[in-house]
């Protein structure tokens, strides 16, 4: 009898590596499209990962941002100032999930064009708190922060 395997197991498996649970491949799945759908600058898609009362901590103003509508027009402004697809590349993502809820956390470089001229190019932590809610992962809470040197 052929081994079931998750997207990307197979190949942890060809590595000697132990598979993912089921929770944590569901998570980077999630994880993944909600990438895919900030690269696109896709806000409808983005929003169906958040849960209507989350809370999140920003880098835009204001810096709390509480319920989708609120954190929808965060997502907005950031749009607007970039010109075209946005390069959104993920490093060192951790996911830990039990049945109901999870956490991840992971490092970005963002870079493109902005709309006024220039680029940017610059580095944010995101730490995520998700919930499963009838059988979706959603975004319960969440804290993105840029790194500063004091």
């Amino acid at each position: 009898m052929a081994q079931a395997f998750g997207p990307g197991d197979s190949v942890r498996a060809q590595r000697g590596l132990p598979t993912l649970p089921d929770n944590d491949v569901e998570l980077h799945q999630r994880i993944d499209t909600l990438a895919e759908a900030i690269r696109n600058k896709n806000l409808d898609q983005v929003m169906t990962h958040y849960a209507p009362d989350v809370v999140a901590y920003d880098v835009l103003s204001p810096l709390e941002v509480l319920g989708t509508d609120a954190y929808r027009r965060n997502f907005e402004k950031w749009f607007a100032t970039m010109a075209g697809r946005i390069s959104f590349e993920m490093m060192d993502l951790h996911v830990s999930a039990s049945d109901t809820h999870a956490f991840s956390y992971f490092l970005s470089h963002v870079t493109g064009a902005r709309t006024g001229g220039g680029r940017a190019d610059y580095w944010v932590r995101v730490s995520s708190d998700w919930r499963k809610v009838d059988g979706e992962w959603l975004v319960a809470h969440e804290h993105v922060s840029m790194p500063t040197l004091m």
